[in-house]
């Protein structure tokens, strides 16, 4: 993200983070829960002690963990200074954000990093009121990822409601339940804009 913008949306990360509560699935309080298995939970904490022991990394909030009772990792930001790096380029699936921050004048070089970075194309995600910046950003990281979202998060897709797969490395280009599916010779991108974006990370039922 721009240099400029990132102390203030850096306060907010830091303040939010610690509310995201991580606990048992059938308490409508939590937001998340565990990681699905042993295998997850070593893999996900040794990106979160790698970033630790690492002078291009830098803990902002989380890094915890614990597998005494359940896999449970608490979400975790991380910054980085190096843009290639391992938590910036490799898929982590585990509720670690990376984030790298960009000069505000060189914004097509981000985008470039976005688009060569990684050979995953799952999802991906571009926040901005710049319609202008917007199709910028859809142009240039059109074969970035299989589902793009405008102003929302990258969370997947919504079962019989939108198409979903991956480009590049991550799964096979198709788009399960469009009648593109057996056409292996194209690759489409799935997009979603939300025009009112949520006021709010939480869910209705968690309030309950």
């Amino acid at each position: 993200m721009p240099d400029t913008l990132w102390p203030e949306i850096k306060e907010k990360l830091i303040t939010e983070i610690p509310k995201l509560k991580v606990g048992p699935a059938n308490e409508f309080s939590s937001y998340l829960s565990a990681v699905i298995d042993q295998t997850s939970f070593n893999k996900i904490k040794s990106y979160i002690d790698y970033a630790k022991s690492s002078p291009d990394h830098e803990i902002l909030a989380g890094g915890t963990y614990d597998d005494s009772v359940g896999y449970f990792v608490q979400p975790t930001l991380v910054q980085s200074t190096d843009p290639r790096g391992k938590l910036m380029s490799e898929e982590i699936f585990g509720p670690v954000c990376t984030v790298y921050v960009y000069e505000a004048d060189k914004v097509d070089d981000a985008l470039d990093l976005v688009d060569s970075t990684s050979p995953y194309g799952l999802t991906g995600s571009v926040f901005s009121t710049d319609r202008e910046f917007i199709d910028h950003a859809s142009q240039k990281l059109r074969h970035t990822a299989g589902n793009f979202y405008i102003n929302d998060r990258s969370t997947g897709s919504v079962v019989a409601q939108q198409p979903f797969g991956g480009a590049r490395g991550s799964g096979t280009n198709d788009k399960a339940g469009m009648l593109t599916y057996l056409q292996k010779w194209t690759s489409p991108q799935a997009i979603k804009e939300s025009l009112a974006p949520l006021p709010h990370w939480s869910y209705p039922y968690m309030s309950k």
